[in-house]
């Protein structure tokens, strides 16, 4: 690993990892589901809720106008921070799942009839399958998806092959959260592009992990959530093409979101407010924001390249242990590793190395279809972020060492 990467410096950023549990240093592996946040992020949120904490956009005072200042900077970072064309592609959500609704209850529903068909992939996150199966349901469209393959990637063959002129959306997870492989985005996205169809990427999993540059992916939509990204809960981001935001009805309706109000009918405002009706989580939004910026700070070449190493070393470490099957061994991984245990439930195996200070996933990830696809109920997963060390993995190995003392 590189020497420049100064790991104790990062993690002293991070004030939840200076925690006992069970009387036990942390060793934080799950930020797969919702990493820590720095200190610097929580004090943004703070320096909100105490000096400038007010409604937004509306408001002549001068609160109001702190306000939205920061929250429309918050905007601008994550512009910068993606690679977006413009603050109007940037639409504020609650998280991943919301943005990916907001596409199928407002793109979908006006675009897909009878006889459509959406594509996806058996490694989806439930929430880049239940929307669509809703939209599915609404429109007399037809869900689809391509299998994988056993080492977990995904069967490019059959994928191609799914292609057909009834497809009218195509809909893709960047990493999966359930295997950490890698999906071959640039050659999804010129299939796409090839057959005219308009794709989305489910990015909740890739976002911490490297550049994401959204005009280099060239999807028509990408999804995305703070809190995987060191960030507050609550907050998440659609970045969508212009014209087809243009094009697109809004889902929700409330202020905000509208030019002007008539009994008889309404004008809706101007992109990205268009979408983002009601009071907006404000705070959240800062928040990510400031999470952007000390993941900036960090570089976001050298955090791929701590991960990366460390997770090499990680499954090395792993694989000693008698008995221990890596779930999805594809050739290009994020630092997400799903595993089980021969004859231990992953649930028997959480409960043991939280007891040893260990945090880890177990279940099926929202991920049942990828569970069903390895005949598994469950696994356990360790995902590794930006501040886990050599240090870390020692302690979730010795941990699983004691599982098998226990169970064996």
């Amino acid at each position: 690993m590189s020497t420049a990467y100064n790991i104790a410096q990062v993690r002293s950023a991070f004030p939840l990892l200076r925690r006992t549990v069970h009387g036990k240093p942390l060793a934080y592996l799950d930020s797969a589901a919702s990493a820590p946040m720095p200190t610097s992020v929580i004090e943004a949120m703070d320096r909100y809720a105490k000096h400038h904490h007010s409604n937004v956009h509306r408001g002549v005072h001068l609160l109001s106008q702190e306000a939205t200042d920061a929250y429309e900077g918050a905007r601008t970072i994550v512009r910068r921070f993606v690679n977006a064309r413009s603050t109007r592609e940037v639409i504020f959500t609650r998280g991943t799942t919301e943005a990916i609704n907001l596409v199928a209850q407002s793109w979908a529903r006006s675009s897909l009839s009878s006889g459509d068909e959406v594509l996806i992939t058996h490694m989806e996150h439930h929430a880049n399958i239940v929307p669509w199966q809703l939209a599915c349901q609404a429109t007399g469209a037809r869900l689809v998806a391509a299998p994988l393959l056993p080492n977990g990637e995904l069967d490019m063959e059959r994928f191609r092959a799914l292609i057909s002129p009834r497809t009218r959306l195509i809909a893709v997870t960047q990493v999966s959260n359930a295997l950490g492989t890698i999906l071959p985005l640039s050659e999804i996205g010129l299939l796409a592009r090839e057959h005219g169809i308009p794709w989305l990427v489910d990015g909740a999993q890739a976002i911490a992990h490297g550049i994401v540059d959204v005009q280099a992916i060239g999807c028509d939509f990408y999804a995305f959530s703070g809190h995987k990204l060191y960030g507050p809960t609550g907050i998440g981001v659609l970045i969508g093409r212009e014209a087809l935001l243009e094009s697109m009805p809004p889902w929700q309706g409330g202020g905000d979101m509208i030019r002007s109000v008539r009994i008889e009918h309404s004008e809706w405002n101007e992109l990205p407010w268009k979408f983002e009706a009601g009071t907006p989580p404000i705070a959240a939004a800062i928040g990510l924001g400031a999470a952007m910026e000390h993941v900036e700070s960090l570089g976001r070449e050298a955090i791929a390249a701590h991960e990366i190493a460390l997770a090499q070393h990680a499954e090395k470490a792993l694989l000693e242990i008698d008995g221990l099957r890596i779930i999805g061994t594809a050739a290009h991984k994020a630092p997400v590793i799903s595993f089980t245990l021969d004859g231990v439930h992953p649930h028997d195996i959480g409960t043991v190395v939280d007891l040893e200070g260990v945090a880890i996933r177990t279940g099926h990830h929202c991920a049942m279809p990828v569970m069903e696809f390895y005949g598994l109920p469950a696994t356990a997963r360790a995902s590794l972020a930006c501040f886990s060390n050599e240090d870390d993995v020692q302690r979730l190995v010795a941990a699983l060492r004691r599982v098998c003392e226990v169970f064996r």
